[in-house]
């Protein structure tokens, strides 16, 4: 995997103020986007799997936590790695991984191979929001570093929900309902390993100058450079309750949305749970080009407003039995997602060195998806045992909180949101 070179032959790096042309900054996105279109293809398949293979909403959420738990073991590992031997050689494994799970859910006829598949798809996953958008950066190069978190960030929602909208119309309208997606998933992924491969980075040297050389372990917490953790924390307080809120509608939305179409889970309910999916994380990504010259202050308190409005609109259409009321929180959950994720990795690239940005952005999706793995778990099996509709109303009723404390803190704390 040898680095192409600038015109006039010189090599990607050799000159800190030397970087690709602007293309390459939106093209270097295309392998986040390709691991998230696998990431949530599956949602609107749910219905299909758990009427042939016969499973409950805590089995349901349990398969989802799979791919969180393959996500965060890949963050421990993988922020750190790509910060040490280069982005190339973490992202190629990564997306050689993501094809592998899409044969197993092409395959899947049982409980374990979904398992498998969202832990395959988690680990992925994982090395693309550290060493994928990492690389958005480098490529871009210092003078383009709002741009390439917007891009980043951007490929990452719409890469997410677009898996959803083509498995919804694919499941209906072709053969093979269960793996059409996924055989298209693939070619979109070897496109992207064409574009990991080819990808201007600068030499791992170059990257890292300036960097201490500190023997540390490759299996650790993510973390940020001291100095650096009260960017890290805002990030999180605001990122977390959002992405918390669309895991639940990824998860358990298309259950939720067959009970109030009164069905269980006709092809129209695909279709529909997966425009849904894909009208979300559009949501998601349209909010980060809109607030894009705002401060982060305002994105990130703009960021939890969205994600409490949208938990009070999901208690009341569950309450009252209203999809358009559910729809109207899946957009304003998209928009949570967005305004935090971008307003995080914003106070990151701003704030954190070239040469720990990936274990930075590994730190600051640990903390998101913890939450988001552990909260949608614990609706799931409530529901089942006191009904999808208690289940949702505590669940909205505990992530409004969440978000409502981490509006107070962007608040309380607006000294920690440095200007760059």
């Amino acid at each position: 995997m040898t680095e192409p070179t600038l015109p006039g032959g010189s090599r990607v790096g050799d000159d800190p103020e030397a970087a690709p042309p602007r293309w390459w900054s939106w093209l270097a996105a295309w392998p986040v986007a390709a691991v998230f279109v696998l990431s949530n293809a599956a949602t609107p398949l749910y219905a299909l799997w758990q009427r042939d293979i016969g499973f409950g909403k805590g089995t349901l959420t349990v398969i989802f936590a799979c791919y969180i738990a393959g996500l965060i073991g890949s963050l421990l590992v993988c922020g750190v790695l790509s910060d040490r031997i280069g982005r190339k050689r973490v992202l190629v494994p990564a997306v050689l991984l993501a094809l592998l799970a899409c044969g197993v859910f092409a395959a899947a006829d049982s409980v374990p191979a979904l398992m498998l598949a969202r832990l395959l798809t988690g680990i992925a996953v994982g090395a693309a929001v550290s060493a994928g958008m990492a690389a958005v950066t480098e490529v871009a190069g210092a003078a383009r570093r709002r741009l390439a978190a917007l891009l980043a960030s951007c490929a990452m929602v719409l890469g997410a929900g677009t898996g959803p909208l083509l498995a919804g119309v694919f499941s209906q309208e072709l053969p093979g309902p269960t793996s059409t997606v996924f055989v298209v998933v693939a070619v979109l992924l070897l496109g992207a390993l064409l574009v990991v491969l080819r990808m201007p980075l600068p030499p791992r040297e170059a990257a890292v100058a300036g960097g201490p050389r500190i023997r540390e372990p490759r299996i650790r917490v993510p973390r940020v450079p001291r100095g650096n953790g009260r960017q890290l924390v805002l990030g999180i307080a605001v990122f977390a309750p959002g992405i918390t809120a669309t895991s639940f509608v990824l998860s358990l939305g298309p259950a939720l949305l067959a009970s109030l179409l009164g069905g269980v889970g006709g092809g129209g309910s695909r279709i529909l749970a997966g425009a849904v999916a894909f009208a979300m994380f559009l949501a998601a990504t349209g909010v980060q080009f809109a607030v894009r010259r705002l401060s982060r202050r305002v994105i990130l308190l703009a960021g939890a407003a969205s994600t409490a409005l949208a938990m009070f609109a999901l208690v009341a259409a569950v309450r009252g039995h209203a999809v358009a009321l559910l729809v109207v929180a899946a957009l304003l959950a998209g928009a949570g997602q967005g305004l935090g994720q971008f307003g995080g990795l914003s106070l990151l690239n701003a704030n954190v060195p070239a040469h720990c940005l990936a274990e930075a952005n590994a730190a600051l999706n640990v903390g998101g998806y913890l939450l988001a793995g552990t909260l949608p778990v614990a609706a799931g099996f409530l529901g089942d045992a006191i009904g999808l509709t208690g289940g949702t109303t505590v669940f909205g009723a505990t992530l409004m909180l969440l978000a409502v404390l981490g509006g107070a803190l962007v608040v309380v704390k607006r000294s920690w949101v440095k200007a760059s």
